[in-house]
């Protein structure tokens, strides 16, 4: 199935029905008198958060939707029937916006969360309700009134607890692969991940969170470079972010070969996207370390937090062979129940945030944990 995190909709309220004139009129029973009922409340439009669905495909293909316009009411105190509802199902993880202002109407963040997203408009009066004793043979009615027309924007934001973020063949996919059971494509040349990927971690029975895997970000990303920054939406729910660095040998001369250099181009690409994200907790995770010899790697990690002049965690890993993955999931874990996710996004964007740094978001490690 394809992926598709953003549509445009257009969702309309069905119209009441009209209220009706109508005078009662049998054998025997003179001035029955007015006895027109009113008319039938339109249909509303409705989403509903549904954890089955991944996916806003189906709104790129069906774009327009019209709920059922309530009946008109009839004589001998006949009500017209309401119009029925529809009802969308969306992937948990969807944000709607009105797409004329920009508004938020809808944050589906849990299943079978519901939301109204246009409203039926209400029927009209009957002429039963304008009889008074001033007015025995009334023969005013009201129409129904049109139900809220709406042009929506659907982004989805997927729930995930972790994002990876990272350059291209920076090793987040293999990282992935070795901590859960996602399979994402894995190969040897720029951008194989074109679509963000969700693996579920489980260190312990009954235990367990979501990472995010994420295409890789380049320099000029924010300005459409490579695959641009559209995908950075996926990871502003999560409460940690992995930044993975390639520490393997490059030649000198090769773009973005300094560890640092990558750091720093992804910061800066988080900054001018969402400056909230470039403060969110980011921990180093030094992958490919299996490339480095062994007594060079304390020094490595030393030069590096100099450099980068942090006190984030650092973490060394191999995706490829799994060195130091277990240790690192047991960190995330540990940090994930000491850090707990709040209903609020906005608390939880940036809840535990450290020192300032121009380069990433200081945290202090799990209480009693050494990553090194």
């Amino acid at each position: 199935m394809n992926f598709v995190d953003e549509a445009r909709i257009e969702v309309s309220g069905g119209r009441g029905g009209d209220g009706c004139a109508s005078f009662r009129r049998e054998k025997f029973i003179p001035k029955g008198g007015p006895n027109g009922g009113d008319g039938g409340r339109g249909g509303s439009v409705w989403a509903v958060a549904d954890r089955n669905l991944n996916t806003l495909i189906e709104y790129r293909y069906q774009r327009k939707y019209q709920a059922q316009n309530g009946e008109a009411g009839r004589g001998s105190d006949c009500f017209g029937a309401g119009g029925d509802d529809i009802v969308l199902a969306m992937p948990v993880g969807t944000v709607v916006y009105d797409d004329d202002t920009g508004e938020a109407i809808a944050d589906l963040a849990r299943h079978g969360q519901r939301a109204l997203l246009a409203e039926g408009g209400s029927g009209g009066l009957g002429n039963l309700h304008f009889k008074s004793s001033t007015n025995r043979a009334p023969r005013q009615f009201t129409p129904g009134k049109p139900g809220r027309a709406r042009h929506l924007r659907l982004e989805l934001k997927v729930l995930a607890d972790v994002g990876l973020l990272g350059l291209p063949n920076a090793g987040k996919s293999t990282l992935l692969s070795a901590v859960s059971n996602a399979r994402p494509k894995i190969a040897d040349y720029p951008f194989t991940t074109l679509v963000p990927h969700l693996g579920v971690v489980r260190l312990e029975e009954g235990k367990g969170f979501v990472v995010a895997d994420l295409p890789g970000l380049i320099e000029g990303a924010v300005e459409g470079a490579g695959l641009g920054d559209r995908f950075l939406r996926h990871v502003s729910r999560t409460r940690l972010l992995l930044h993975v660095l390639d520490v393997s040998p490059h030649e000198a001369d090769e773009p973005l070969a300094d560890p640092v250099a990558q750091a720093r181009t992804i910061a800066a690409e988080l900054r001018k996207y969402d400056p909230a994200l470039q403060r969110r907790p980011r921990w180093y995770v030094l992958n490919k370390i299996d490339t480095v010899p062994s007594e060079e790697r304390d020094d490595l990690v030393a030069k590096l937090r100099r450099r980068l002049r942090t006190k984030a965690p650092i973490f060394v890993i191999s995706a490829a062979t799994h060195e130091g993955c277990r240790d690192l999931m047991w960190a995330v874990q540990q940090f994930l129940v000491e850090h707990p996710a709040r209903d609020d996004a906005d608390a939880a964007a940036g809840a535990v945030s450290g020192d300032s740094d121009p380069a990433a978001a200081e945290i202090a490690p799990p209480s009693g944990w050494s990553p090194i």
